[in-house]
């Protein structure tokens, strides 16, 4: 048998008929619909679809019946004496219709301000989930200005402020594996609300804390809350968004995120000589906290969660609201609905956690799928942003500034990931993921070589160390190391060594202020002696500063924030809320490894901090070739032309098969109906 492209898109208009008849539920005496936010009770006659949470999205439905056709017709419309844009009128029939399949038929004024309203409602619920990225940037960022302040007022030891770092990371990590229950259970909308309380609250505890436990409390809720706001607001953006715009949308979470960690580096800026300022830095993480909730109040659940739930109702109503054209209703709703059978609507309802893992894992496009989204998101920690910005002060040090200057200068850094992330949000739908990705890790491994090379200029470049017998200090000659001599050779060499310093050409015992014995440093021509005990006199310290710099807008342009968006848009609806689970874990596990690793990595005892960039540099190039092999291009394709490059090729259907397999799926759905429609 032949496949008719009009005989299929016949059969899919008629099964989208079949599947949104309504009229069984809202005839029936006494039913309500749950249209999530939305109430409609059956009455005789005219029924008044009440608003509850949808605010501005609805205004002035009324439902009215049509038995004899079958159809119910959704008007919306504003009062006319404003004689605005804001006023048109749709037709949405259900069921089967006597006659001919009318489309909706809109003047060019009222379909200009219907694509308007439509635009307005996706880009604000964007701009609002995406107020999670900032506030996950703010909390992770204020930390760092935060840390001096909280070790004088509770008189911190090192581990003690490890401790804090940790907590959030870790809480964070496991709100992430959570999370994904939360979303499937609960849905996208409550899960944000959720992790918008769990915020504000945990910044409310650490502003107005007494005593250290407090402080790893609100600590914990803010990891609570990162994690979950984390897997969560991507999906939501991408499942609202149309695919023509999905990249662009969710890039600006990532963009949102990157603000929120520069904007926390000035408030640490402001803070930082005001008393007990650290509670003004945590405390202000509750207004956009608050904000968010507030939004979300009047946001919908998105149309594919509300399908995979059997809302198939809602999820038209939410749709129509934020697309332009039917045809992009009902193309998204019949995608929708092919990624998901009726068993498998009924299966999900009651399965265990461990259940639904292993079919997961033995659903071969969803198991690719995260496969390349989890190796994203490790490479997105293992190509080293925490180490480089880190480095930051240090390098601005090394550089010639002061330190307070290099503290200064550090937190507006952020700036240039800020600039790669908005040329991502112009690149991302016309250059497409695969590219920028592949082409942002390579300049980040070149970055990070360069990075590693002008840390090794500087140390080679440093003033020498004199070989005078009268001016050899023990403690100072030497320190254990594992991949060079660990001998004193250079100033750069004298200040790794802790309690030592550079005065004159040796290496001496002392600490910033000066030695701890004038005698052992040599008397220059001046008279005196110039003490070194923070950093050496580089001249070529402008290096690190150009490729720290290429580093964070070539990291931001495709690694910033393209895995977030990738890993929301490649998994199939019925596995996506634990498929972001998991990826979004495996983020914050690497997180987690990469900053209790670093510092010992990059110690002259391991591999020195230019061997440690040098590292990454190799991890980079390595998932630039991993990468080439198994990412595909998801440029301004479907959730489900997505999941369909990932199965096999003995998977794939044509549009006939679909079509025809559809339509006995939705036709089996309808009669059911039916016969307990007949019943009642």
């Amino acid at each position: 048998m032949q496949c008719d492209p009009a005989d299929s898109s016949i059969d899919i208009s008629r099964s989208m008929k079949k599947l949104f008849s309504l009229s069984p539920f809202l005839e029936a005496e006494n039913v309500k619909t749950d249209i999530d936010g939305l109430t409609s009770t059956s009455c005789d006659g005219i029924k008044t679809l009440q608003q509850n949470n949808y605010g501005s999205l609805f205004s002035n439905e009324k439902v009215d019946d049509d038995q004899e056709g079958g159809r119910v017709i959704c008007e919306k419309a504003y009062e006319e004496e404003k004689k605005s844009s804001d006023f048109y009128h749709e037709e949405i029939y259900y069921g089967e219709v006597k006659g001919e399949h009318k489309k909706i038929d809109y003047d060019n004024h009222e379909q200009q301000n219907h694509n308007r309203n439509a635009k307005r409602r996706m880009k604000w619920a964007a701009i609002i989930a995406a107020i999670g990225g900032f506030l996950s940037g703010y909390n992770t960022g204020v930390i760092s200005g935060a840390m001096l302040p909280l070790k004088r007022t509770f008189s911190l030891s090192a581990p003690l402020q490890e401790y804090i770092v940790s907590s959030t990371i870790f809480s964070a990590f496991i709100a992430s594996l959570l999370g994904g229950t939360l979303n499937q259970k609960l849905g996208r909308r409550p899960t944000i609300i959720i992790a918008s309380i769990v915020f504000t609250l945990g910044s409310t505890i650490i502003m107005n804390s007494r005593w250290y436990g407090s402080i790893i409390l609100g600590e914990i809720l803010l990891g609570f809350g990162i994690g979950i706001e984390s897997l969560t607001s991507p999906m939501y953006i991408a499942e609202m968004a149309r695919p023509s715009e999905r990249g662009r949308l969710v890039s600006m979470y990532a963009l949102f995120m990157c603000f929120g960690q520069f904007f926390a580096g000035i408030i640490d800026g402001i803070f930082a000589d005001v008393h007990e300022g650290w509670r003004y830095m945590f405390g202000l993480a509750s207004i956009p906290g608050f904000v968010m909730f507030i939004g979300f109040l009047f946001l919908p659940e998105t149309p594919a969660w509300l399908a995979s739930d059997g809302q198939f109702a809602s999820a038209v109503l939410v749709l129509s609201s934020i697309r332009e054209t039917e045809e992009e209703v009902e193309s998204e709703i019949t995608d929708i609905r092919v990624s998901l059978s009726s068993e498998e609507l009924h299966e999900e309802r009651g399965t265990t956690l461990m259940t639904k893992v292993w079919k997961m894992l033995r659903h071969s496009p969803t198991r690719k799928a995260l496969l390349v989204g989890c190796s994203l998101m490790v490479m997105q920690q293992f190509c080293g942003p925490n180490a480089v910005l880190y480095y930051a002060a240090s390098i601005y040090e090394m550089s010639g500034f002061n330190e307070t200057t290099s503290i200064w200068l550090s937190g507006f850094t952020s700036i240039s990931q800020m600039l790669g992330l908005v040329l991502s949000v112009m690149l991302v739908e016309t250059a497409g993921r695969r590219i920028l990705i592949l082409s942002s890790l390579t300049l980040v491994a070149i970055a990070l070589l360069g990075l590693g090379m002008s840390f090794y200029i500087g140390r080679i470049s440093s003033a020498p160390i004199a070989t005078s017998a009268n001016f050899i200090d023990d403690h100072c000659l030497s320190q254990p190391a594992l991949v060079w001599d660990g001998v004193t050779a250079y100033c750069y060499d004298c200040l790794q060594i802790k309690g030592c310093g550079f005065c004159n050409g040796v290496c001496v015992q002392g600490d910033e202020s000066g030695p701890f014995d004038t005698s052992a440093c040599p008397i220059g021509e001046s008279g005196s002696f110039e003490w070194v005990g923070t950093t050496c006199a580089n001249p070529h310290g402008w290096y690190s500063v150009f490729f720290m710099v290429m580093y964070l807008i070539v990291f931001g342009v495709g690694m910033g924030g393209l895995p977030w968006l990738v890993n929301s848009e490649i998994y199939p609806l019925k596995h996506r809320s634990l498929a972001v689970s998991i990826s979004t874990a495996t983020n914050w596990i690497g997180n987690l490894i990469v900053s209790s690793t670093f510092l010992t990595i990059s110690s002259p005892a391991v591999l020195t901090t230019y061997g440690s960039f040098w590292m990454y540099s190799l991890l980079s190039f390595i998932g630039v070739v991993w990468l080439y092999f198994v990412m595909p291009e998801t440029k301004g394709l479907s959730h489900e032309e997505i999941e369909r490059i990932f199965s096999r090729k003995e998977e794939k259907t044509n549009v006939c098969e679909i079509s025809s397999t559809w339509t006995l799926e939705v036709t089996e759905i309808d009669e059911e109906k039916e016969n307990e429609y007949n019943t009642r």
